[in-house]
């Protein structure tokens, strides 16, 4: 019989691989990565009990992403990748002055640490929406919630974020 988190994995399979793929480009990749995701909340559920299984599955993926950003952003130049990925995703483009990007550096930890004051389905839901270009169709379907609520649990998060950084 399997376990909680292989039914889960199956279950959430395709989804989480569409995730991924939005993550880093390659669905082979995102392949890969979904299946050390899984291979990791087995791992922590077989130590203690995994509160909101699926959003620590979603995390480990997102978390699994960066990684292998980071790792491939050192392998180019990290310098220069890391200030056009803060312009691009800042929209610095032409002002991307020192001060601007410790500036930015700042309010993206604030960021941060906003997302992660919520509970773990409105960072998934938002992290879907405005990092993986999910539509909130698709973040209903991958969470099994309404399309109502995935609109609310973006929302909702969008608000809190605004809210902490004075905007």
């Amino acid at each position: 019989m399997p376990s909680d988190t292989t039914a889960l994995f199956v279950e959430h399979r395709g989804s989480l691989v569409n995730y991924a793929t939005k993550l880093v480009g390659s669905r082979a990749q995102a392949e890969d990565l979904v299946q050390e995701a899984w291979l990791r909340l087995d791992a922590a559920a077989r130590e203690s009990a995994v509160h909101e299984p699926l959003g620590y599955l979603y995390r480990i993926v997102r978390n699994l992403a960066v990684d292998q950003s980071r790792a491939a952003g050192r392998a180019r130049g990290w310098q220069r990748d890391e200030k056009a990925g803060l312009e691009v995703v800042l929209g610095l483009r032409s002002t991307a002055t020192p001060e601007n990007i410790a500036l930015h550096r700042d309010q993206m930890r604030l960021l941060r640490a906003a997302l992660d004051e919520l509970p773990a389905r409105t960072r998934i839901a938002f992290g879907m929406h405005r990092v993986g270009g999910f539509k909130l169709r698709e973040i209903a379907d991958a969470l099994d919630i309404s399309l109502p609520m995935a609109q609310k649990l973006v929302t909702t998060a969008l608000l809190h974020c605004r809210k902490r950084l004075g905007r």
